[in-house]
């Protein structure tokens, strides 16, 4: 656990889910999370937030019938990552689930993991003649272009005697890399420092986690690190390497296990399908596009009693410092959300793991609105679904850990404590 993680971990568990899993009840009822990533953002002197600038009749129809809030996904002040943000979501302590980003991405691409592994993830980004990062995603490079530099390194890049190494590409500029050994370390800091005009770092322990296998593992990184950086010589945007989220494998106790749910999650990107899986959920084949994934959620709806439907454009747009193209993703959502309130789930559920403002082009802190539709929703007279409209909404404000709990109780899973 990292510096401050178990102080910060008892002040973010504001539910007893101990409390929650014994009230438990079984049923037929059913729950859908509609999460568009990076839902939130700032207002625009002129427009307002992207919510607020949105044509979004839907939305503000839904609001109208359902309760509102906001949810903060870590504590209030604390920027989260996507991976602790949808533990949060899902009813995990946020601090205490939390594990690198190289495993769950790893688990969603369907890496076979063993003792002897430590994953990462790659970006291919782009380096000047400086050695300073001009480009952290390489200009988004196309999938094609990924798989064919995926394919270059592992000719190129040698580590034997010491380690064996697989890379594996994801989407666009993403990639997986595992490296297998003995007595390897996955307490190591990210080489990539978040930011353009800087230098890549150092191989190294996270603080507090300094270890033989730790330096071990930092020269193999580093290693590979030099050969790529030779390999990739040549390439005119992804011609270095930023390596995040090493971590080694561990296991959760599942959805069912905990809440009765028989779940099912419907996302495209590697890393939510990997914390999905993590958490028991099945697997739906990847969707690319938020009518695609709708479309899926009308397919298996009767197969299961909990969906999580991700919608991973607001989150890039927002990424991409692109307020229009951000207007345009929750307008495409909204316009398709009859597909979802057609069926008329128990418990419907909406809200964004996190924000990613515009303006910041980057993950941020400030709180998400969210809304829960249910026939046992207390209706609290907000008129649009906007991050400004919802504060005065019954929900309140609350950590994200305890959305699962409200929702649970809103679909009639809960029993009553004590007499």
């Amino acid at each position: 656990m990292r510096p401050g993680e178990e102080r910060c971990r008892r002040r973010v568990n504001q539910m007893d889910y101990s409390l929650i899993e014994s009230l438990v009840i079984p049923g037929e009822t059913r729950i859908v999370f509609l999460i568009l990533d990076g839902l939130s953002g700032l207002p625009d002197p002129q427009r307002g937030t992207e919510l607020q600038a949105a044509a979004t009749p839907n939305l503000d129809a839904l609001a109208a019938r359902s309760a509102c809030g906001l949810i903060d996904p870590i504590m209030p002040g604390v920027t989260p990552g996507s991976g602790p943000a949808h533990f949060a979501l899902f009813g995990y302590d946020p601090v205490e689930s939390n594990i690198g980003r190289g495993l769950l991405e790893g688990v969603g691409i369907g890496m076979e993991l063993t003792p002897r592994d430590v994953v990462a993830r790659i970006n291919f980004a782009t380096v000047g003649a400086d050695g300073l990062i001009t480009d952290r995603r390489a200009g988004r490079i196309s999938n094609e272009e990924c798989h064919r530099l995926c394919g270059i390194l592992q000719q190129a890049v040698d580590l034997s005697p010491d380690a064996e190494f697989k890379i594996m590409p994801v989407k666009e500029h993403r990639a997986m890399i595992l490296f297998r050994a003995d007595k390897l370390s996955g307490e190591m800091r990210d080489t990539d420092p978040q930011k353009t005009g800087m230098a890549p770092l150092a191989p190294a322990a996270l603080p507090g986690h300094e270890s033989p296998e730790a330096e071990r593992t930092a020269a193999l990184v580093n290693r590979f690190l030099d050969q790529a950086r030779e390999a990739l010589a040549g390439e005119e945007r992804a011609n270095g390497i930023l390596t995040r989220g090493f971590a080694r494998a561990r296991e959760y106790r599942t959805l069912e296990e905990r809440f009765n749910l028989d779940a099912c999650a419907i996302a495209g990107y590697p890393m939510y399908r990997g914390v999905a899986k993590l958490l028991g959920m099945t697997l739906h084949e990847i969707t690319p596009d938020p009518r695609s994934s709708f479309e899926a959620l009308q397919a298996v709806y009767r197969n299961h009693e909990y969906f999580f439907v991700h919608v991973k454009p607001t989150d890039a747009r927002g990424e991409d410092g692109d307020f229009e193209g951000k207007v345009k993703v929750i307008e495409e959502v909204d316009a398709l959300l009859p597909m979802i309130t057609d069926l008329n789930p128990d418990v419907l559920v909406i809200t964004g793991d996190h924000s990613t403002p515009t303006q910041m082009a980057a993950h941020s802190w400030h709180p998400v609105p969210v809304l829960i539709a249910s026939d046992l929703s207390r209706v609290d007279g907000v008129k649009t679904f906007d991050e400004i409209a919802v504060a005065a909404g019954s929900l309140g404000r609350m950590p994200s850990v305890n959305l699962m709990a409200v929702a649970l109780a809103h679909a009639g899973r809960l029993a009553k404590f004590g007499a």
